[in-house]
């Protein structure tokens, strides 16, 4: 391209020129723009001038930094989600869904759902709910004043609770690998991932403190069932981090405890008595369906001040009869009976897979939730591509990594709960071969 096309004197003025370029379409979808130094020179501008720019342009989702491969026009990029691939005839075994035959039936409930209408002005959480819904997340944060926020699930839940303490360009500590929707979240808000390492019994502590050290202002945490790892936190780990932590108050913690109630591990959490803000965060979708897009948020008194300030533009409250559906089915102590049981079905299943697989030559252990997070002896591109020739499609931990610099994964993550038994066989045999490691039986 021609770099003197670019004009201006200030940031403003040159990231609006580079803004007016890629609408005319001069600037495409990965173009490189001149590096900073060099800009400036051209510009006959300030070698700050130039960086300012190019930061108002990143903030702006307008350009990517890439390192050594410097600075190119963004675009929107296709991203990883969870559920079904589409358009695909292969056996999909990464969807990382709830199997459906495991989902309560609504039927019973439906009664208790409809009602007087809700106007403007009432209360916009359904007192009943509320009741409930503070009992569920009490017994885990005892030594809190605990707020009720009911949101449209846990990723608005998330998104609201990052924009109502962030600025663009301000820091999240995620898990690394970490689970897609907290991903494309972050993103999506102009906030910068800071990845942090996860092992077997949840974030590690020096990759928290890196974090910290880093100026995150939030960070996000799965407490138990990690998504993709299947991780817990430890009690041990649960207690280093909230000591770490109790040294950085105010950095918001949220805890997305998705797979609660199908949880086979006890909750264990970050958030130390003394921290001021946080939210522990709890949907039902993993147990009564993903249709179901209610989720309630435990907060401190400031943070749920101003999730109320962010819902307040718009319609102010999730649907009544999506809450008394919701309040119906967790009143019913035979659908709580049915969720219990999912939970251990999904376990067993898991177990079951790993064990099998071990005895393949694969050793792997079953963490908690609905899916299995397998070491693979070469990179897992290459075990994907294969078993696609098979039939399967598998995704790999690349999906889930966060940096531009990542190794090749060398892990899967599959849901096999769901597989019939001669599908399960099949898979395992296919496994071991593709992996090189089938083992004489």
């Amino acid at each position: 391209m021609d770099e003197q096309v670019i004009t201006g004197t200030t940031a403003a003025e040159i990231a609006a020129s580079v803004r007016a370029l890629h609408e005319r379409g001069a600037l495409r979808r990965g173009d490189a723009l001149p590096p900073v130094r060099e800009l400036a020179s051209l510009l006959q501008v300030n070698r700050n001038t130039a960086v300012a720019a190019y930061r108002l342009l990143a903030q702006a989702g307008v350009v990517v930094a890439r390192g050594r491969a410097g600075t190119v026009i963004a675009g929107v990029e296709a991203v990883a989600q969870e559920g079904f691939a589409a358009d695909s005839v292969l056996r999909d075994i990464g969807t990382g869904n709830p199997d459906p035959a495991r989902i309560p039936d609504l039927s019973a409930a439906l009664a208790h759902a409809v009602g007087r209408p809700v106007l403007y002005g009432e209360p916009v959480i359904d007192p009943a709910l509320h009741a409930r819904a503070l009992s569920w997340v009490r017994e885990d944060l005892p030594e809190h004043d605990l707020r009720i926020t009911v949101t449209n699930g846990a990723v608005d839940a998330v998104e609201r609770l990052l924009a109502q303490a962030l600025l663009r360009d301000d820091a999240v500590a995620l898990e690394d690998p970490c689970f897609l929707a907290s991903i494309h979240t972050v993103r999506h808000g102009g906030y910068r991932a800071m990845p942090v390492p996860v092992d077997a019994e949840g974030m590690t502590v020096d990759g928290l403190r890196a974090a910290l050290d880093a100026g995150v202002r939030a960070i996000i945490s799965t407490p138990r069932a990690q998504n993709p790892t299947g991780a817990t936190l430890s009690p041990a780990r649960a207690a280093e981090l909230r000591a770490l932590l109790a040294g950085h108050p105010y950095v918001l913690v949220i805890e997305d405890d998705h797979f609660s109630m199908l949880s086979q591990r006890p909750y264990e959490t970050l958030i130390g008595p003394g921290h001021r803000r946080f939210a522990l965060v709890r949907s039902v979708s993993k147990f009564l369906g993903p249709d179901m897009c209610l989720a309630v948020a435990a907060t401190d008194q400031e943070t749920a001040e101003r999730l109320a300030f962010r819902l307040s533009p718009g319609t102010t409250w999730v649907s009544h009869i999506l809450q008394r559906l919701v309040l119906a089915q967790l009143s019913d102590e035979s659908v709580l009976a049915e969720i219990a049981a999912a939970g251990r079905h999904y376990a067993a299943r898991n177990a079951s897979f790993a064990e099998r697989l071990t005895e393949r030559g694969l050793p792997t252990e079953a963490g908690d939730g609905l899916n299995l997070w397998i070491d693979l002896p070469v990179e897992a591109r290459l075990v994907a591509e294969r078993l696609m020739r098979r039939g399967w499609l598998a995704r790999t931990g690349d999906e889930f990594g966060l940096g531009e610099r990542r190794a090749p994964s060398h892990q899967l993550r599959l849901t096999v709960h769901d597989l019939t038994e001669e599908e399960a066989g099949r898979l395992l045999d296919d496994l071991a071969d593709v992996a090189g490691q089938r083992s004489a039986r």
